[in-house]
């Protein structure tokens, strides 16, 4: 099985990089990790690539998120159900109106469906029957309280990323399965970094995927 590990960032990657490469060197994996970039644009193009080369059988995106529920642990691991793109549509007297409402994309032209990037094949690759949540993804970090409400209004999400819709929408285009694997850093708005668990974060999803791998390559065994 052909297993390609994203993420934006080296940091978010390496650890469980260099860990996995020697638990699974006789795996029936075939394991390789990437940092895409950071960002939509630069995920999106990255990924497109590695399913053009690689003809991969699952693309896991790990990767840290801030979260809109305070309730929420931080360090906490969720797998992303759907995706949403927050931040793309026009600003218009201090209105923000997306592109489905401005009917320049249709609700369910493809990959989007009821306006959303849903992942198709979140049951069979949530191996872990991890807690699965809506997402959102933009390309400016949210820090303002009045957006922070518009965004949760309209999208109900649990988690904002970067580069989390690139994978719905390169892996519902291109009909590869996929899973987004997310561990909370910080809180969306919050921007004393001092109050965010970025290494704990990190160390939670590093470990997070290692069990996530054991339990797949169990999987192909059975």
């Amino acid at each position: 099985m052909r297993v390609i590990i994203t993420a934006a960032t080296n940091l978010e990657l390496d650890g469980s990089a260099k860990k996995a490469s020697q638990l699974f060197q006789k795996s029936k994996l075939k394991l390789s990790f990437h940092a895409t970039g950071i960002g939509m644009l630069a995920s999106g193009v990255n990924l497109t690539q590695l399913i053009t080369a690689h003809q991969p059988d699952l693309i896991i995106q790990m990767g840290i998120a801030g979260s809109y529920i305070k309730t929420e642990p931080l360090g906490k691991v969720m797998v992303v159900a759907s995706e949403s793109i927050a931040d793309l549509g026009v600003r218009e007297k201090g209105i923000f109106t997306d592109l489905f409402d401005s009917q320049l994309i249709k609700d369910n032209e493809a990959p989007f469906k009821k306006r959303k990037l849903i992942n198709p094949a979140i049951r069979l690759f949530n191996v872990l029957k991890s807690d699965t949540v809506a997402a959102v993804t933009i390309n400016e970090i949210t820090t303002s309280p009045k957006r922070i409400k518009e965004i949760i209004a309209t999208h109900k999400p649990v988690l904002e990323s970067m580069e989390g819709a690139a994978l719905h929408y390169v892996g519902g285009l291109t009909k590869t399965p996929f899973i987004q694997i997310r561990a909370v850093s910080n809180y969306v708005g919050e921007r004393n970094k001092a109050k965010w668990k970025l290494k704990e974060s990190i160390e939670q999803l590093e470990a997070y995927v290692l069990t996530y791998l054991a339990a797949l390559e169990n999987g192909l065994k059975k």
